[in-house]
């Protein structure tokens, strides 16, 4: 039947299969670790909202894009005024060296915020729609460890009729297909940070989940399994207004290989960055950012492909709109975030 193989092409294709990853990946994920870990939510004293889409594989036909939209903010007052992190002086830079030797650990507080992505390619789409909340502890005089949790529901979308065939027949197969399937969905994270470093792992998709868009008992098509995420990164200073910050990630899909994902991030004061990164196997990319105003940061990068893949795509853009509300303390660029 060629609607089995179209949707087996498509399953494999977008890592929906078990034997593939089932989540969308990001090349800015380490400017918006949130997207991976809950427990950022409600890092920053501010509103944090990200507005982002990813066109992977330029080139292909029906190939992956994602949008997602994410906010987190502090839950209370206590951590806004309290917050020792807070600029006094409008326009000094958080991420200068004189500051940093300054830091302080914010003090105990609670965070939550909200996530939706829309994954498509081809006839298929993924909407995962969650609320996370996080805690953040004072360890220490500059240390912070925070736990999280993401709970909400999958929407997983099959749309026969955009099929089309050479010969112009209706599959019959079609009209038994099921167009969409809604599971819950749960992820955790933990997160540690300092002045100059940060190290986290997260898992998500925690709750197993069968995927069956065919009522054909001959045709399984695997299930949803968790993700798992690990990452560390450290802050070296170049000069006092300069700094370098390299990064590793490294996340597991069962039963698929360790990914690697490296990275390095250039900071120019705090108004705007340049950076590379490295996924083993896959593809490096060139990234880029501006902190426009104390409301407005901009983000964009362009991935070349290294694998086989690179004979028939121009490569994957992504680009990130941020917004900073409730900015009181009138910051250009994060205080905790890399």
């Amino acid at each position: 039947m060629k609607i089995y193989t179209y949707i087996i092409l498509v399953f494999v294709l977008i890592g929906i299969e078990v034997h593939a990853q089932q989540r969308p990946q990001y090349t800015q994920y380490i400017f918006n670790n949130y997207l991976l870990n809950p427990a950022l939510s409600g890092m920053e004293n501010y509103t944090d909202i990200k507005v982002g889409y990813r066109k992977q594989w330029v080139g292909i036909n029906d190939a992956p894009q994602t949008s997602f939209i994410s906010a987190n903010w502090k839950l209370g007052d206590d951590y806004l005024w309290k917050n020792p992190l807070s600029l006094p002086d409008k326009g000094d830079n958080p991420m200068s060296r004189n500051y940093m030797q300054n830091y302080t650990a914010s003090p105990s507080h609670h965070g939550m915020g909200v996530i939706a992505v829309l994954d498509e390619v081809g006839p298929i789409s993924r909407l995962d729609a969650n609320i996370t909340y996080a805690y953040h502890l004072q360890m220490a005089n500059q240390l912070n460890l925070s736990v999280g949790v993401a709970a909400g529901l999958t929407r997983i979308g099959f749309d026969s009729g955009s099929l089309q065939f050479q010969d112009n027949e209706t599959e019959p197969a079609t009209k038994n297909a099921f167009e969409s399937q809604i599971k819950p969905d749960l992820g955790l994270g933990v997160w540690l940070y300092g002045a100059r470093f940060f190290a986290g792992a997260s898992v998500q998709q925690i709750l197993s989940q069968k995927l069956k868009f065919i009522n054909d008992p001959g045709f399984n098509l695997g299930k949803e399994v968790p993700h798992y995420f690990v990452t560390t990164g450290y802050r070296f200073f170049v000069s006092e207004e300069i700094s370098a910050t390299p990064s590793i990630m490294l996340k597991k899909v069962s039963p698929t290989p360790v990914s690697i994902d490296i990275n390095m991030k250039m900071s120019f004061k705090d108004r705007f960055w340049l950076g590379g990164s490295y996924r083993k196997d896959d593809s490096f990319a060139a990234l880029a950012g501006v902190n426009i105003s104390k409301l407005i940061n901009l983000t964009y990068s362009y991935d070349f492909i290294t694998s086989d893949l690179n004979r028939v795509t121009n490569g994957s853009h992504e680009i990130v709109l941020g917004f900073q509300l409730n900015n009181v303390y009138e910051v250009f660029s994060t205080t905790k975030m890399w």
